[in-house]
Parts: structure tokens; sequence; C-alpha cells
């Protein structure tokens, strides 16, 4: 599983077999397949899921009661512990013996284990307290409160699992080993997948199988990532010890990134709350197009800004400026190269996606609709998500996690102002359309902040790049509106027609985008770094 080539050179500071010639394309094709392949067992997932439980009540409190540790596991595991820890990692790798880099390891798993023990015991206790505050409009419904509260209990462990998986995926990350972190959240839909298939049958309240199909991805995410801990040195001795001064480096760092890095999940969970207050559903529609926007934002935002922190980390350690100037912008360009046609098409395709994926069993007619206009409206802001993440490692790669909290809350500010102005107005769609709004302002500050700071300065060739991306993204858009074809149609049809009509719709955007790219005169090999 790891993507390491033979022609391997030894690291004169750790003493560990790296390879010679890194590649930053082919490092994101890696992360981005491992992480294809999560994204499409999650839909698979999902669509299970919808089958089983639809827009229910016991949906509604199932995704609130993931939600919570899911959105911590993305604050602290995914973003700010992640930005903090790899930074310094790599200065410690760059710069420092093999030995220090191994008690810096050690003491920092200790730290965060104790840590994240300590608040995964208090939130266990206190879960019916966290689900009035995350969800209050449940407060209305004691049957579904109580039953998030129930399911919240046994999920929120999954925090302290899945945050020792991150520091795992980091160190192996920082060695560039990329595959095997990118292929661990496969673990987490395939035990969801089987806790729904195989277990709903053994609980009272079917739903309570998917709580315990949380934990038993935790677990399995945990121990998939040891053995090559090993490969490479770095298996920790966990030891608590807060005054390292490693450990005290991270978690300056760590305080403001928790906003920097995170906005966007900040601004789905109040979305959440929001929509607890609206009708039966709201939470449901809002997780199933949050679903498919995220599939294009993990395969290549996610990919793409995993694998540049390391590399300009070590740029930073380096002191190279020119080298991470380039390499922001061979990330920025990839991510318009990508981000605008997904959107675009997410867009057009809003309903009849919907439809293919999870318009069987409990989902009705009216759920698609739905969830069709949320999904339309995160589409809009694809390019922002996006950019955020691989904007974002241009500062926590330079320790500076100042300047990204005072754009986080002037983003989280927008995006409050602007969930009470539209939700009222659009409903569970407002607050999609907030979330957009918010994060190109967001996506804007950190570009802006990047550029004011000299540390990026744009590659000559931007405005024929952008020509020729506008041009091949109406190509592709006209090929998409003629072929998209009536919602109530993609409604009637079976499963197989809606895969197969939908297979031929997306081979055809992907070929008149992918033809017009080449007719502008964009190759592949522009990208390779």
């Amino acid at each position: 599983m790891s993507e390491q080539p033979s022609d391997n050179d030894e690291n004169t500071h750790t003493g560990v077999k790296e390879p010679r010639s890194h590649s930053l394309l082919r490092s994101s094709l890696v992360v981005g397949v491992m992480t294809m392949m999560s994204r499409v067992l999650g839909l698979f997932r999902d669509v299970v899921v919808a089958g089983y439980f639809g827009s229910s009540m016991a949906a509604d409190a199932f995704f609130v009661a993931f939600k919570i540790p899911n959105f911590l596991r993305r604050l602290f595991a995914e973003g700010a512990f992640s930005q903090a820890f790899v930074p310094v990692l790599s200065e410690y790798r760059t710069t420092r013996p093999f030995d220090e880099v191994r008690i810096l390891v050690s003491r920092v798993s200790g730290t965060l284990a104790g840590t994240l023990l300590m608040v995964t015991i208090l939130c266990m206790l206190g879960a019916p307290v966290l689900i009035r505050l995350f969800a209050p409009g449940f407060m209305d419904e004691p049957e579904k409160l109580a039953l998030a509260g129930s399911m919240l209990r046994i999920t929120f462990p999954y925090l302290l699992l899945i945050s020792l998986t991150a520091l795992a995926g980091g160190i192996l990350n920082s060695f560039n080993r990329f595959a095997v972190p990118a292929f661990t959240p496969v673990l987490l839909n395939l035990s969801l997948i089987g806790s729904t298939l195989l277990l709903t049958p053994y609980f009272a309240e079917p739903v309570m199988a998917l709580a315990w199909g949380v934990v038993i991805a935790g677990v399995s995410q945990l121990l998939l990532q040891l053995p090559f801990l090993m490969q490479i040195r770095l298996l920790p001795l966990p030891r608590w010890d807060r005054q390292h001064e490693g450990v005290r480096r991270i978690m300056k760092l760590m305080i403001p990134a928790l906003f920097g890095v995170s906005v966007s999940q900040i601004n789905l969970l109040l979305d959440t709350v929001l929509a607890s207050f609206l009708q039966t559903g709201s939470v449901s529609w809002l997780y199933y197009s949050d679903r498919l926007s995220e599939l294009p934002l993990g395969v290549f935002g996610i990919a793409i800004a995993t694998v540049i922190l390391p590399s300009l980390s070590r740029k930073h350690a380096d002191d190279s400026k020119g080298q991470f100037s380039k390499t922001l912008d061979w990330a920025i360009r990839l991510v318009l190269l990508i981000g605008i046609p997904a959107g675009v098409a997410l867009f057009i395709l809003a309903e009849p996606l919907i439809a293919t994926l999870f318009h069987y069993g409990e989902m009705q007619d009216r759920d698609v609709l739905m969830a069709g206009m949320s999904l339309q409206a995160y589409s809009l802001g694809l390019v922002a998500f996006m950019l955020i993440k691989v904007l974002a490692p241009g500062y926590f790669a330079r320790q500076d996690t100042k300047t990204p909290v005072q754009i986080a809350v002037k983003a989280m500010v927008a995006n409050m102002v602007f969930n009470l102005m539209l939700v009222f107005w659009l409903q569970h769609v407002g607050l999609a359309l907030a979330t957009t709004i918010s994060a190109f302002m967001n996506a804007g500050l950190l570009f802006l902040g990047l550029k004011k700071a000299g540390v990026f300065k744009p590659q000559a060739g931007w405005w024929l790049y952008a020509g020729r991306l506008l041009f091949a993204n109406a190509v592709m858009a006209a090929v998409l509106l003629m072929m998209d074809g009536e919602v109530q149609q993609w409604l009637d049809w079976s499963m197989w027609q809606r895969v197969g009509q939908m297979s031929f719709t997306v081979a055809a955007g992907l070929a008149a985008y992918g033809f017009s790219l080449l007719l502008s005169g964009i190759r592949p090999s522009q990208f390779r770094h």
C-alpha cells in the first residue's frame, strides 16, 4: 500500500528510507485515488442508510449524534491538530536528529490521548446537554432528543480514536507515505454499511446499529496505521508531557487554528442548529446534499492540501521562498481546473444525482427535490471550499495561525448574518447559500493575505489560463444541459435506467471538458511539479 518508488534514498536526519524524487502531482493522485475509493463507498453508504431510514426522525437523530464528534474530528484531527503538528514535525525532521523526532511523537501522542480521553468522558456524561446545544430544535420532540442523546454516548469515543489516527496519518504524510492515511476513511464507510445491513435486526431501535458502526470504524482505522508507523520506526510509546518544547509549540499553534482552518465545518454546524428548528427532513436534506458536494472537495481539495502542507513546511524551513510561492500557484491552478467543472456539474445535475443515488426505499420524491435545491446552493461555493483547503496551508506551513483566525472570525460572523437573513426566506436552502457566501469571503481574504505578505506571487500566464478554463467549462455546461432532461423522468425511471443515463451523461461531460482543455492548449505535463 506504499506509493514510494524503488529508487529510495536515506534521509540523513532520520535514517528512514524515502523517495528520491517526490512529485506533488503523483502524490496528489495517490491520495485522490484512495479518497475517491472512500467517497464512492461513502455515497454507497448513504444510499444504504437512505434506503433504510430515509429522512425520518431516527435519521435526523443519528446525523446529529454523528455530526457532533465528526465535527470535532474535522476541527481537531483534520483541522487544527494536523495543521499545527505537521509543520512542527517537518521542522524537527529537517533540522534535528531522529531521536528528537521520536521523542516529539511520543510526547505529542501521550498528551493528545490524555486530553481527549478526559474530553470524551465528560462529553459522554453530558450527552443530553450537547444535543440540546447543537440541535435545540429537538427539545420540542422528546423522543428524537432522547434517541440522539443515547447515540451520542456511543459515538463520542470516535473523536479520541480518530484523532489518534490523524496523529499517525500526519506522521506518515510527513514521511511521504500518503496512501495509507488516505485509504483509512474507507473503513468508516465499510463499518457503517456493514452495521446497517447486518446489525440493525439485533436492535429494538434499528438506527442504534449505525452508532455502534462508528465505534467499530474508529478502532479499525487506528489499528490499520500502527504497522506502517513501525515500518518507519515511529510507533510511539505515549508519554504525557505538556512541558516538552515541541508539544507547547503545537498547543500554541492549535488554539487559533481551531477556527482558522475549520471555519467551513463551523458554518455547517450552525446550519444544523438552525435546521433543527425547520420542518422534519431539513437536517437530512442538508446532509445528503453536503455529502455530494464533499465528494470533489475530499477527492481533490483535501488531497492537494494533504500533499502540499509537508512540502510547504519543508520549503519554509529551508527558506525557499520562490519554491513556496510556486507550490501555492500550482495548487490554486489545479483546484480551479477541477473545482469549477465539478461545481458546474453538481449545479446542473443536482436533482438527477440525488435521484440516482438516494431515491430508494424511504426516500420520497419531495426529499429529492428539497435535497437537490440545497445541493445547488452548496455547488456554487465548491471552488471556495476547495481554495480554503489549499490556501490555509500557506499560513500554517509558516506557523502563522493568527491571520487565519482573524479571517475565520469575519467569515463566521458573515455566515451567521446571512443565515438569519436567508433562512426565513429560503428555509434549508438559505442555510446552504449562506455557507457558500461566507466560504467565498474566507477564501478571498486568505488569498489577499498571502499576496500582501509577499509569500505568494502569481506565476505568468494566469489570464490565458482563466480564458481556457472559461471556454472548457462553457462547452461542458452546454453538453450537460442538453442531456439533463426533466426531473420527473429521473424520478420515474428504475435504478438501472438512472445509473445508465447518469453514467453516460457524466462521461459525455468529462469528454467535452477534457477535449476542450486540449483544444485550448492545456496539457497534463503543465501540472507536473
